[in-house]
């Protein structure tokens, strides 16, 4: 049974997954916290009763950070073995093929950003600090941040944000784009269930698609990415969602369709 890191669903909720971090007191990120990350990110990817999820560290925090007493002691040569599986740890959240939103209140610094950074969108409280304080410790974030923050928020910005080691507030992250929404902290995660709870009997094999289309779409040129799309659009047409979805379009009009997911 994992430790420190669980996926809930409530009857509130049912189709929504909550991935709850629990390691008190600031969620520091260990080994055993990112291994349980990337179990609870598979299970959700695999639980057809999940449609979309929120990554949650509780009322106060998301994640401070790595466990930096426990990387200390990390040398070159164990850290060249492991770099890899931390990056996929932290980027778990990116791979699971649902919308995805990360409920952030308090800290969420360096491998807890990167953790949000890996979510379709973010929402914050506006006590929320974001930050990648690498530097700071003669680092870099080594957990996709310099990746995904500046196709996130541009490389100008986020370069900043990386040399100076400087945390945002909710505000400035608003501004820059690096948080969607910014609501009251005890807020934060009723907004992103209801966020993730509009996809409970959507066209999950479609959202899917549209997913890795615009995601595989950032990393090529758009001729590249347009036959991406292409390949991704015409297998629709051999879905249950697909003959569902046009048969009610013309017989009661838009937003009416009962999907089954398939």
């Amino acid at each position: 049974m994992p430790e420190f890191v669980t996926l809930e669903c409530s009857d509130a909720h049912p189709g929504v997954g909550t991935i709850l971090l629990q390691r008190p007191p600031m969620n520091a990120l260990s080994r055993q916290v990112q291994a349980e990350l990337a179990a609870a990110a598979e299970e959700a990817t695999v639980r057809t009763d999940i449609k979309a999820v929120v990554v949650y560290g509780g009322p106060k925090i998301l994640a401070a950070g790595a466990d930096v007493k426990e990387m200390r002691d990390i040398g070159y040569a164990e850290m060249s073995r492991v770099a890899g599986r931390l990056q996929r740890d932290l980027g778990a959240i990116a791979a699971i093929p649902k919308p995805t939103v990360a409920a952030i209140t308090g800290y969420a610094l360096g491998g807890g950003l990167e953790v949000a950074l890996g979510a379709d969108r973010r929402i914050a409280g506006d006590n929320a600090k974001l930050g990648l304080p690498e530097v700071l410790l003669g680092l870099i974030p080594g957990g996709g941040g310099t990746q995904r923050l500046a196709r996130l928020i541009g490389p100008s910005r986020a370069k900043d944000l990386m040399f100076t080691g400087r945390f945002v507030d909710a505000e400035e992250a608003l501004a820059i784009g690096l948080v969607d929404e910014v609501v009251a902290p005890d807020e934060v995660y009723n907004a992103a269930l209801a966020w993730a709870g509009q996809f409970d009997g959507a066209a999950s094999v479609a959202l899917a698609a549209i997913k890795k289309a615009v995601d595989q779409g950032l990393d090529v040129d758009l001729d590249t990415g347009l036959k991406i799309e292409e390949q991704l659009f015409a297998p629709l047409f051999a879905t249950e969602d697909r003959a569902i979805g046009m048969a009610s379009f013309a017989e009661n009009g838009p937003g009416k369709a009962e999907f089954v997911g398939r």
